[in-house]
Formats: structure tokens, sequence, C-alpha cells
């Protein structure tokens, strides 16, 4: 198991102010809405979700960057766990051509708004029980996703990205390492339940048996 950094470069690009998301809503109000997972986190307002996610080509440095990890070629099979509007699968199919996509998500509203070129490849359904065979895919990730999960859930969804994976995993979570970024965390991440320190983590990734790779975005 091995830290790696394939997001934090993006993640750090976005400016954020912190206080304003609690201010100008309360915080158990906006976090009921984001825990939906309809438009209002994906396209709603910036305040209190990401205000209109749209295809704009972010990702495909992150594609390119697993492809040379992970030795990628066509006929190779990749699975996104949470994987939104499918804008990062669709980067794998531009960056090797021939590559097979499956993404999973619970949002129904991010599914029916996909980028149309890979939404046959995907489905609504819960990481805690993947409809997959195992060892059935060769790199399996899942960004950003995994610490809006109740604990049991977030153990299961684990196992179930260890179990349909054969040797690539990838896993990224938010965390934190001083009480600055846990407060930031706290205002900013409202649909997180794993408000989990980075040795935390770990403990977790080891208990569970995880042998994949993974990484942490924090808020500064």
């Amino acid at each position: 198991m091995s830290y790696v950094e394939f997001v934090t470069k993006n993640h750090v690009k976005t400016k954020r102010n912190y206080l304003e998301r609690v201010v100008d809503y309360p915080r158990a109000w906006a976090a009921r809405s984001f825990k939906e997972f309809g438009q209002e986190y994906w396209d709603g307002d910036r305040r209190f979700g990401y205000g209109g996610y749209n295809y704009d080509g972010r990702w495909r440095e992150v594609a390119d960057k697993m492809v040379k990890k992970y030795g990628l070629k066509a006929g190779d099979r990749v699975l996104d766990v949470g994987c939104g509007k499918g804008f990062l699968l669709y980067d794998f199919m531009q960056a090797v051509p021939g590559i097979e996509v499956r993404g999973i998500d619970v949002s129904e509203y991010a599914i029916e708004h996909a980028k149309e070129e890979v939404k046959p490849f995907l489905s609504v359904c819960s990481a805690a029980k993947l409809p997959f065979e195992k060892k059935s895919f060769d790199l399996v990730i899942s960004i950003n996703v995994l610490h809006n999960l109740y604990v049991f859930d977030f153990y299961a969804a684990m196992k179930e990205i260890e179990r349909v994976g054969r040797k690539n995993k990838y896993v990224c979570v938010e965390s934190w390492r001083n009480e600055e970024e846990k407060a930031n965390l706290l205002y900013w991440g409202l649909p997180c339940e794993m408000f989990c320190r980075t040795d935390e983590w770990e403990w977790w990734f080891k208990h569970i048996g995880y042998t994949g790779d993974h990484e942490y975005i924090f808020f500064e």
C-alpha cells in the first residue's frame, strides 16, 4: 500500500471560503440537502454545492497519470466507485482507446446527467454492494467518496473494492493534520461522516486488509 498523488494538484487550485459556507446556510440544513446528491449538490448554488459540475477536462491529467502508473492498455477494465457524472471515466476512454470502463454512484441525478459517451457504462448502486464478479477489474478507484459513508458502509465498500479489483486499487479521502484543517473540513465537507486523521485512515486500511494505493486531500 503506497501513498500517491493524483488529485491534490486539482484540489488546491480551487479557492474556498470555509466560513461563508456555514454562515450563509445552517450547516444541518445544507448537509441534509447535500446528502440527497441531487441537483442542488451537483448544479446548485456554489455556496453549498459544486455550483455547476460540468466537463472541463480537469480530470484528463489525472487519467493520464493513472494510465502511466498502472500500465493501463486497451482491453483493461476500470471501475470508478462514486463516479458522479463519469468525467474521469470519459477521460480514461480518451487516453486509452479500447479501454473498458464502468462506474457506479448512488446519485440518480449524476447518472442521468452524465456525459453521453460514458452514460451506457454507468449505473446507480451502493458502494457497499458492488454488482461485479471477484477480481473483474484491472483498476478500481474511488475519489472523494468513501468519507461520506457511515462506518459500516465504509467498511463494506472497502471490502468490495478489494474483492472486485485484481491488483491495482486507489482511493482518495478527505483528512486533516491539525485543528485548523479539521475545522475547515467540518465547515466544507457537508456530507462527510468520517472525519479521520491520516493515521486513523491508515489504521482502517490496515484493519480492513486494503492492499491498494491511497491519497488524502486537506483543507488548508
